[in-house]
């Protein structure tokens, strides 16, 4: 009984000992989303106790408390991936990445406070991070159009592109976002670029169903975007304005282009330069 009181205290004041060196952090890159935006979200974990720290092997060593502005707790409805169980040396620092949309549900705009808590079965201790605020706002939507999923037989799948624009930062942003028809589930939601308040973004959609967007993020530059129907980016171009304003225009086959201003080729064009061609009005590299 002396033995394992004492195997107890010695626990205990190792415990109290390293929770002083034992930090845990959580790290945002942004702080304001969309309402079904992807929100990232990582957590740092620096270990200074002097010993190797195991966590896991099952996930609930890492944990989220999600609180609204008016102290009511999110309940968790879902599992985080990417906490798969692994040791972690002294004196060494480890990041983990969650998408915390996979557990908690965050449509009601406002703002949230964000902990991470991490635990540590060999001294059943737990160790919090300081809370991090995030704010989930609403967004104006400036267009939207129904479009069927290609399908070579049968009663095409409906979906719908929609285009919102939202205010992070005092920079104005334009948001894509892809739903079913009725807008009750959406498929995916995230910023595409930066938009200036005086322009309207254009929008077609090709006879393949996918999205052609031209907006325009600065005083003379235009960005060109294409994306399929799972919100995936096929095409992204920079345009000026020279003689004339660029502008999308239709040919006779129905393929999409942009008409008018001047291309600027930019090492992060999609597809990059050397693969490009005239169908999506890139300028091939000379061989």
């Amino acid at each position: 009984m002396r033995v394992s009181r004492l195997a107890a205290g010695f626990l205990l004041a190792l415990a109290l000992t390293a929770r002083g060196q034992i930090t845990v952090e959580v790290l945002l890159d942004q702080q304001q989303f969309l309402r079904d935006e992807s929100v990232p979200v990582k957590v740092r974990i620096v270990n200074r106790s002097g010993q190797t720290l195991r966590f896991g092997p099952t996930a609930d060593w890492l944990t989220f408390n999600v609180e609204m502005r008016d102290g009511k707790t999110l309940h968790k409805t879902g599992q985080l991936r990417g906490v798969d169980g692994f040791a972690l040396e002294n004196s060494m620092v480890a990041t983990r990445l969650v998408e915390l949309t996979e557990a908690f549900h965050l449509e009601i705009p406002g703002r949230y406070n964000v902990t991470a808590t991490v635990k540590v079965d060999e001294w059943k201790e737990e160790f919090a991070s300081k809370p991090k605020h995030i704010e989930i706002v609403r967004g104006a939507k400036l267009w939207d159009q129904e479009f069927g999923l290609p399908a070579e037989s049968g009663v095409p799948e409906v979906r719908k592109y929609i285009l919102q624009q939202a205010q992070y930062q005092k920079q104005l942003m334009l948001y894509l976002r892809v739903t079913d028809a009725a807008e009750r589930f959406s498929y995916r939601c995230f910023p595409v670029g930066p938009l200036v308040s005086f322009n309207r973004p254009e929008a077609q959609v090709d006879r393949t169903s996918n999205l052609h967007l031209l907006f325009q993020t600065g005083p003379r530059s235009f960005r060109y975007a294409v994306y399929n129907p799972s919100a995936q980016l096929l095409v992204r171009q920079y345009h000026e304005y020279a003689a004339s304003r660029p502008t999308l225009r239709m040919n006779d086959e129905g393929a999409i282009f942009v008409h008018g201003g001047a291309r600027r080729i930019l090492p992060d064009d999609v597809p990059p330069p050397v693969m490009a061609s005239h169908l999506t009005n890139e300028v091939v590299a000379p061989k």
